[in-house]
């Protein structure tokens, strides 16, 4: 325990409660001191003797209770400089103050990203309290932080990522600052912003640690796509990291106080288990030696830093440090009393058993990674052992697949074998049946040659007797038929050969017997020589036979052999030249198919290339209709709208079939035909729909002119997005049409809201549309005069004096004139009642609408038109009076009252009575308005004068050169603003005259004063007002339904 803990409880035993408040005065002014000078606006490094006692002072109150006390009133937020160093001594006091600290222009980035890395380092050690402020913990604490769930792991190793890329980004930002300014390392300016770079390295080199550990954890039990993106985070920080602190270790700054370790050259494999063995855990060594400081005046006398780790870092040895508050105050009683020594003898004792604990951690530590890198030689044997295996099963897989071709190779010659086995069988077979006749002709011989010698015995016995002759010959007679016999027997049994000779051999020995016999007597010798003649002879005939039998096996062997050699040398021969043949046959067909590789490739080449002729082809079309709609001649070109959808819907249908062509192609790139010519249809269809939609913007309202405009250079833009991904092979597969369908059908439904809205509504409903037409219109009026009111009170609000004047005045006209309007719609429907009645006869109302329908047609325009003039007044006046808006809206609006009354009374005229009181009232109420719109404009125009300021003309101090030249601008303006007037009277009379083609309304029609058109009176079946053809609306039968505004605010 250090002595700094006994020390508050020593003073309270020594001192009394004065001197308490006393040091504690002192405290407070010595910590307000270093904090002042710490944390200030020059733009110098913290000096470390100030940080030194704002930490000391941490540890004494056991918090940081007085660093915040004074560091909260600092103007942080007026100078960045001054934020800088405050988060520098903040990143001090969190690392080496007390654990019961709790944290409640170019400085300014690196301000916030100084704050930003300290929030998300209290934010990791509040979420991981086993893991302290300066990271200085083992392997051990760190897996029982991880922990055994994966998961755990997973989310700590995120984490972890996510801690070290925040130091990184503020090292990184520092260096670029450096980099990019003409502040270096040597100057205080530099080093004000290298300085807490010393902590981040701190950081940095124990964050790497911990994320290669849980890493290499993480890769032991989860797949490896799994982890392919933290692989990639971890070598993005190592290249960051390891730039960083090579630049770091050139800076001279950093030589004499940090030494920065060193990275390997390579990430680590974290696929490669045994790789962890290879990892070393880098080390930040701070020197020992005291940073020159500079002395200043006012600075009280130097305190040595205290060695603080010993609370939290057993294995680190404390040296022995004196009492600060005895070195501040001086000793109790003048020294050391027994307490004291006690403490330090228990102090040694602590620090051999500490020694020991260390020896005992050491060896252990020694033994696990013994033990840790024989697991890792065994995972990579087992590693090694399964890629042989692989290696194996490939290999065996190769020779599985040839042993099936010899198999087929050796199939073809099977039948040759069969045919030659047989040969071979029998050739042995006869073999044996040679030597077997062989070893019977051989006793043969044997037989004969005796049989030779007793028949010489037996010629001398027959020339001895000439008697027994007669005998003699009978006996050869019979042996002669015997020998008949034998030899018919043994041409009918030629397989039973042995059995015949041993039959031959009894009958020899019959005969030889009865030789025997035969000596006995001369009667019988004669008898026995003839029997040995015959058998004599037939032995010499059988032996010629056998002998003829064995000299025709021998042949028909000797054939069989040569046979058999024929056709095993023809048997090798017709492999070989099938080796051979097939060899060839291989070789061609590789060369055609490479032949056939190439001219598909070709193929594909030439397919290719006509895609992308094509679709720059396309791109032209496309170009040239945008390039229209800037061009100042296609300003007068119009189109309908209904042209605009059907052109709309046909390029909705070409892109369809631009869809499938596309698929198509992806799926057979060798037919590029459908894609080419869906490609040149939708070309066409989508530059017509550009062009049409730019001419139909040409009449239709602002809002729908600004939309369709917008959406046809969308279009356009989409259209060359997808066409330029066709043209390239790596944006092919990614081309989709599906924006520039959006896009057209928005188109699509801009046409279809542009279309007359007349002309979709069937004759049997119009009586119910002017009804509900006239209704609307008075509604209208009614929500429009309740809005004058509520601007009226709200202006009465918000203004005063002559803004409060116009504004009473402006507002008060327009209740007039929409109170007047209201009357008028009052009158026009009795007088359309009355007009229905006194015109239907028998008829009802919708048939009588029915039957004048142009009449009907008339009403609901003007209704329509008196209904969206009143909204528009109202929303001009709103912008007049919040000065939001223009007075000369409101004069127009006003006109376009008065020509919609005028046209509502000129279609009700049409079939009213002249002499009919409620025409007279109509026309009453019409004069009516349009006294009130001239009020409107009057009022409009003195609030107009009345709130714009005119500069007074005073040209006394100029001289006749100056008012010559003044004179000349003035009349460039003049002539400037006359041609512009004499430009917008022009283009309104083309839009004018526009609006009238739209409406349907002949040119004859169109009367040249303020009365109606004579074919108006002449045909009552078809009542349809005209108006004058200057400064008269057309009817509003035509104007698109636009959606109503919001009429409250």
């Amino acid at each position: 325990m250090n002595s700094i803990r006994q020390v508050p409880s020593r003073v309270k035993t020594k001192r009394t409660e004065t001197n308490l408040g006393a040091e504690r005065e002192h405290f407070d002014k010595q910590q307000l001191s270093s904090i002042s000078k710490a944390i200030n606006s020059n733009e110098a490094p913290v000096k470390e003797k100030h940080a030194r006692r704002i930490i000391l002072g941490t540890h004494r109150e056991k918090g940081a209770f007085t660093f915040w006390s004074y560091a909260l009133g600092l103007p942080l937020s007026s100078n960045s400089i001054l934020s800088w160093k405050f988060c520098h001594v903040v990143h001090k006091v969190l690392r080496d103050g007390h654990h019961n600290g709790n944290l409640h222009d170019r400085y300014g980035q690196l301000v916030a990203l100084y704050a930003k890395l300290l929030c998300t380092k209290m934010e990791f050690h509040v979420k991981h309290s086993e893991i302290r402020a300066n990271l200085e913990v083992t392997d051990e604490v760190l897996e029982r932080v991880a922990g055994t769930d994966i998961n755990n792991v997973f989310q700590l190793t995120v984490e972890v990522f996510d801690y070290l890329d925040t130091e990184l980004r503020l090292a990184e930002t520092v260096i670029r600052q450096l980099n990019t300014s003409i502040a270096i390392s040597t100057l205080t300016s530099g080093q004000c912003r290298l300085s807490p770079l010393i902590q981040v390295i701190q950081d940095c080199s124990h964050l790497y640690h911990f994320t290669v550990k849980l890493l290499f954890k993480l890769h032991a039990c989860l797949p490896a796509d799994t982890l392919q993106g933290h692989r990639d985070r971890f070598h993005d920080q190592f290249h960051s990291l390891k730039t960083f602190f090579n630049k770091a270790r050139d800076m001279m700054y950093f030589k004499r106080l940090i030494q920065i370790p060193k990275l390997p050259e390579s990430p680590p494999n974290f696929l490669h288990a045994a790789s962890l063995a290879k990892h070393a855990r880098p080390v930040v060594v701070i020197p020992d030696e005291d940073e020159p400081e500079q002395v200043d005046d006012d600075d009280d006398d130097p305190e040595p830093l205290i060695n603080v780790s010993d609370v939290t870092m057993p294995s680190m040895a404390v040296p022995q440090q004196f009492d600060i508050f005895d070195q501040t105050f001086g000793p109790a009683n003048g020294g050391f009393d027994d307490r004291d020594i006690q403490i330090e003898n228990l102090k040694q004792d602590l620090e051999l058993l500490r020694t020991d604990l260390e020896r005992v951690k050491g060896e252990a530590q020694r033994y696990i990674t013994q033990l840790k890198s024989q697991i890792n030689s065994l995972e990579a044997e087992l590693e090694e052992q399964r890629v042989q295996k692989q290696r194996a099963l490939v290999e065996n897989e190769q020779l599985r697949m040839e042993l099936e071709a010899t198999r087929r190779r050796n199939a073809e010659h099977e039948s040759v074998q069969a045919t030659f086995g047989e040969a071979e069988t029998r050739a042995q077979a006869t073999e044996q049946r040679y030597n077997k006749l062989k070893e019977k002709h051989t006793e043969l011989v044997s037989s004969h040659a005796e049989l030779l010698r007793k028949s010489a015995d037996t010629v001398k016995m027959l020339s001895a007797t000439q008697q027994t002759q007669e005998e003699v010959e009978r006996t050869k007679q019979q042996l002669a038929f015997e020998v008949d016999r034998i030899k018919q027997d043994a041409d009918m049994k030629l397989e039973e050969q042995k059995f015949e000779m041993e039959k031959l051999k009894r009958e020899f020995d019959e005969k030889k017997a009865e030789v025997e016999r035969v000596k006995g007597t001369l009667q019988s010798n004669e008898k026995v020589g003839e029997q040995q003649t015959r058998s004599m002879s037939a032995l010499q005939a059988e032996k010629e036979r056998l002998m003829h039998s064995v000299s025709e096996k021998e042949a028909a062997l000797s054939a069989l052999r040569h046979a058999a050699q024929l056709q095993q040398s023809s048997l090798q021969q017709e492999r070989e030249r099938s080796t051979r043949e097939l060899g060839e046959l291989q070789g061609r067909l590789q060369e055609k198919s490479s032949r056939e590789e190439q001219l598909q490739q070709k193929l594909l080449e030439e397919q290719f290339s006509l895609l992308q002729g094509t679709v720059s082809e396309a791109e032209s079309i496309i170009q040239d209709a945008v390039a229209k709609l800037d061009d100042p001649l296609h300003i007068r070109c119009t189109s309908s709208p209904d042209y605009l959808v059907s052109r709309a819907e046909a390029t909705l249908g070409s892109i369809d079939k631009v869809k499938r062509g596309h698929s198509d192609y992806l799926t057979n790139m060798g037919d590029v035909g459908g894609l080419l010519r869906a490609l040149t249809q939708f070309s066409h269809l989508a530059a017509d729909t550009i062009i049409n939609g730019s001419a139909t913007a040409h009449m239709a309202p602002t809002d729908h002119a600004d939309r369709l405009t917008e959406n046809c250079r969308g279009c356009a833009t989409q259209s060359l997005q997808f066409l330029k991904d066709l043209k390239s092979k790596a944006s092919l597969q990614r081309a989709d049409p599906a924006s520039i369908r959006i896009v057209v059908q928005k188109i699509l439904r801009l046409g279809k809201e542009l279309r007359p809205k007349g002309v979709d509504v069937r004759q049997d409903e119009l009586g119910d549309l002017v009804d509900k037409e006239m209704a609307a219109t008075s509604a209208a009026i009614e929500e429009a005069v309740r809005r004058i009111d509520e601007m009226m009170n709200q202006a009465r609000k918000d203004t005063s004096g002559v803004k409060l004047e116009v504004n009473e005045r402006i507002l008060y006209s327009c209740t007039d004139l929409m109170k007047a309007i209201h009357l008028l719609v009052l009158t026009s429907t009795d007088l359309q009642k009355e007009i229905v009645e006194g015109g239907r006869g028998a008829a009802t109302i919708k048939e009588f609408y029915a039957r004048n329908s142009r009449w009907t047609e008339g009403l609901i325009s003007a209704s329509k038109a008196v209904g969206w003039g009143a909204t528009q007044m109202v929303e001009s006046a709103d912008k007049v009076v919040l000065h939001t808006g223009k007075y000369e809206e409101l004069i127009v609006c006003s006109h376009e009252i008065a020509a919609s009354t005028a046209q509502l009374v000129a279609s009700s005229k049409v079939k009213a009575d002249r002499n009919s009181t409620k025409l007279t009232a109509l026309q009453q109420a019409s004069r009516r308005v349009n006294e009130m719109a001239a009020n409107v404009v009057a009022s409009t125009k003195t609030g107009q004068e009345n709130l714009e300021d005119k500069d007074t003309m005073d040209f006394s101090g100029m001289s006749l050169i100056k008012l010559k030249m003044e004179e000349m601008e003035s009349q460039v303006k003049v002539l400037e603003l006359e041609n512009q007037l004499g430009n917008e009277r022009l283009r309104l009379g083309e839009l004018r005259k526009k609006h009238y083609d739209i409406a349907g309304v002949p040119a004859a029609d169109l009367s040249e004063g303020n009365g109606l058109a004579p074919s108006a009176a002449s045909e009552p079946s078809s009542p349809k007002p005209s108006k004058p053809s200057i400064m008269r609306k057309p009817a509003l039968a035509q104007k698109p339904n636009l959606p109503p505004k919001n009429m409250f605010r």
